[in-house]
């Protein structure tokens, strides 16, 4: 029997509250709109605000209202003012985080594509593609997955806040980007339901929002980053750069994703997402950096700097996201808050062993050797 549409595209239930902050946040959205105290928040001074799980969960609670809302809370709170400016105080630290993080990367002589190359290929982030690829077991996997459900399953909907700040040069190739994104207008071959069936091959909760409460507050930091620029006019440019990082650091490892997959026995179904990624991310990261990002340079020379903010905060906060990752797989525990339950039984044409290869699954062409 198919899943009701309203649980697999949203909106989702509303989280399990991890501080006093979010307890007021979640409390005030179980009812009609009305006037937050003015002090809520007031005095929030988190000493690390990209780890903070109230801060956090706080900011993806306001920030979700701009996507697909909560289950059950009035569509009137999007707009409504106290809760707005509470976000805006929320956002202060989390911004201020992020700079204090990364600085500002100069613009080089050789332009915005230069800049972006260069951080891209500087960053020698932790080794949580090439450990999917050669070594995590299914529960590690799952747990990967798990983290990453919360952008796939909406994948390109931040970056598409760009479009109407856009023009010329720089919304086209956005467009040209954001529909392959959005499977050039079919449901079957969008990435957020490619994904929702990779989820589905390892036996997980494909609903929207699914594993919300399951994610620590660095994975929502990675999330709540692209959400940061996405709603802000003044952060197109940080927005831009952070989908150039995105396109230019995800071929290889969707390459090394997918191979891990089928060394643990999944067939081209589960795989696909990420097999989409390797040769499409390819070209998108020439149209990123050349068309979308040095486009807006040519337009607005100020926003460069932006650009490279924006790339350099998308490349570091995904750096502390692998590092948790990896960290805790070394220390024996999960990566997730609770643990992932066990695989439901998998929907497969025919049977699957999640132990072994599956018959006829062939492994892409092996990635180049990266030191």
């Amino acid at each position: 029997m198919s899943e009701p549409a309203d649980r697999r595209y949203g909106p989702a239930s509303l989280p399990q509250p991890r501080g006093p902050l979010s307890a007021a946040v979640t409390g005030a959205l179980r009812s009609t709109p009305h006037d937050l105290p003015p002090t809520l928040g007031a005095d929030l001074d988190p000493a690390d605000a990209l780890t903070d799980e109230d801060l956090q969960l706080t900011l993806f609670l306001c920030y979700e209202l701009h996507y697909r809302g909560w289950r059950g809370v009035d569509e009137g709170w999007e707009w409504q003012p106290t809760l707005l400016a509470l976000r805006a105080r929320a956002e202060r630290p989390f911004e201020a985080a992020l700079r204090r993080l990364v600085g500002s990367p100069p613009v080089p002589p050789g332009g915005v594509a230069a800049g972006l190359t260069e951080l891209v290929e500087a960053d020698d982030g932790p080794p949580l593609a090439r450990t999917l690829q050669r070594h995590a077991d299914l529960a590690q996997f799952r747990e990967f997955v798990a983290h990453r459900s919360v952008y796939h399953l909406r994948e390109a909907d931040p970056h598409s806040w760009a479009l109407p700040r856009l023009g010329g040069q720089a919304k086209a190739a956005l467009v040209e980007i954001q529909t392959d994104e959005y499977g050039n207008g079919r449901l079957e071959r969008m990435h957020a339901e490619l994904f929702r069936r990779t989820l589905g091959r390892l036996g997980m909760d494909t609903d929207y929002g699914a594993h919300l409460d399951a994610v620590p507050a660095v994975t929502l930091a990675t999330n709540n980053l692209m959400s940061l620029f996405g709603l802000h006019r003044r952060l197109r440019g940080a927005l831009l750069g952070h989908l150039a990082a995105f396109e230019m650091t995800s071929s290889l490892p969707n390459r090394r994703y997918g191979n891990g997959l089928r060394r643990l026995g999944l067939d081209e179904v589960a795989t696909r997402f990420y097999d989409e990624h390797v040769e499409a991310d390819a070209v998108h990261e020439q149209i990123a950096a050349h068309d979308l990002c040095g486009g807006l340079v040519r337009a607005e020379p100020a926003l460069a700097g932006d650009v490279l903010f924006g790339a350099a905060a998308a490349l570091a906060v995904d750096r502390l996201f692998a590092g948790h990752l990896l960290d805790s797989w070394a220390a024996g525990r999960s990566s997730l808050r609770s643990p992932a339950p066990p695989p439901a039984a998998l929907a497969a044409p025919a049977s699957i062993s999640l132990a072994g290869a599956v018959s006829g699954a062939r492994a892409l062409p092996a990635e180049p050797v990266v030191a």
